[in-house]
C-alpha cells in the first residue's frame, strides 16, 4: 500500500513501490522514480458518476499515478490533513481533496442542504474503504469531536470534511456572524448530531448563505 507522509505541512510525499493513488488533477509538483500517469474523472465510477457528475456539475479530475519512487504533492500552499480510513467513510468538499489511496471508493452523496459553498452545490465527496487520504485546508484544520451530548454548529465556508455517525442539518436565523456585525455573515450554519469527527478551516470560502 503506498505511504503517504508530510514534507513540512504543505507537501505531501507518497512512496509508491507498484501499488497507485489518485490525486487532484495538476497537484504533483515533483516525482522521481519510474511513473505511470492516467487522467480520470470524478464524482464515481462507472455510470452512476458520470450521471452523478452531470448532475451536480462536479469538475473533481483526477489522475491515477502508479510506479515504483516517490510523488510529491501540493496544493496553493494549502495546509495538507492525513487521514487514516478503516473500512469507514470519509465525506469531503471537492475542493478540499487533494490524495488517496487508489485501493478506496470515491463517489458523491446527497446531502440536501449544503448549497452555499461556491461550486460544491447540494453535493459531497465521499471516499469509503481502508487506505489513506490526504485533505487539504487553508490554515491548519482543527478537528472537532462531535458527541450525543455535544451537537456542534458549523459555519459553512469553514466546513471541510467529516467521518463518523453524522446527520447534517440547517440551522438558519441569527448566528454567530450577524450578532458581531459582519454584513456578509451566513443567514445559517450546519448543525451536526451523533458521534464523529469534523474538521474545520480557519480561514472560510466565499460563499453566497446570505443571499439564500
Amino acid at each position: 500500500m503506498a505511504q503517504f507522509r508530510l514534507q513540512g505541512s504543505k507537501v505531501l510525499a507518497v512512496d509508491l513501490t507498484g501499488d497507485a493513488v489518485k490525486a487532484k488533477n495538476g497537484s504533483m509538483v515533483a516525482y522521481d522514480g519510474q511513473m505511470a500517469f492516467k487522467k480520470m474523472s470524478g464524482g464515481g465510477e462507472g455510470l452512476r458518476g458520470m450521471v452523478t457528475r452531470r448532475l451536480t456539475g462536479e469538475q473533481m479530475t483526477v489522475m491515477e499515478v502508479q510506479g515504483h519512487g516517490t510523488c510529491f504533492f501540493a496544493d496553493r500552499a494549502s495546509e495538507i490533513n492525513l487521514v487514516n480510513l478503516r473500512g469507514e467513510k470519509l465525506y469531503v468538499e471537492s475542493s478540499n481533496l487533494l490524495c488517496t489511496d487508489a485501493g478506496l471508493r470515491t463517489g458523491t452523496t446527497f446531502t440536501g442542504l449544503r448549497g452555499a459553498s461556491t461550486g460544491n452545490g447540494l453535493f459531497t465527496t465521499t471516499v469509503e474503504g481502508s487506505g489513506q487520504a490526504a485533505i487539504v485546508s487553508d490554515g491548519p484544520a482543527v478537528v472537532l469531536r462531535v458527541s450525543a451530548q455535544y451537537p456542534l454548529s458549523v459555519d459553512p465556508g469553514a466546513y471541510i470534511a467529516h467521518t463518523g455517525n453524522l446527520q447534517q442539518s440547517f440551522q438558519s436565523g441569527v448566528t454567530f456572524r450577524t450578532l458581531i456585525g459582519e454584513g456578509s455573515g451566513e443567514a445559517f450554519q450546519i448543525r451536526f448530531e451523533g458521534e464523529g469527527l469534523v474538521y474545520v478551516q480557519p480561514s472560510e470560502r466565499n460563499t453566497v448563505g446570505g443571499d439564500i
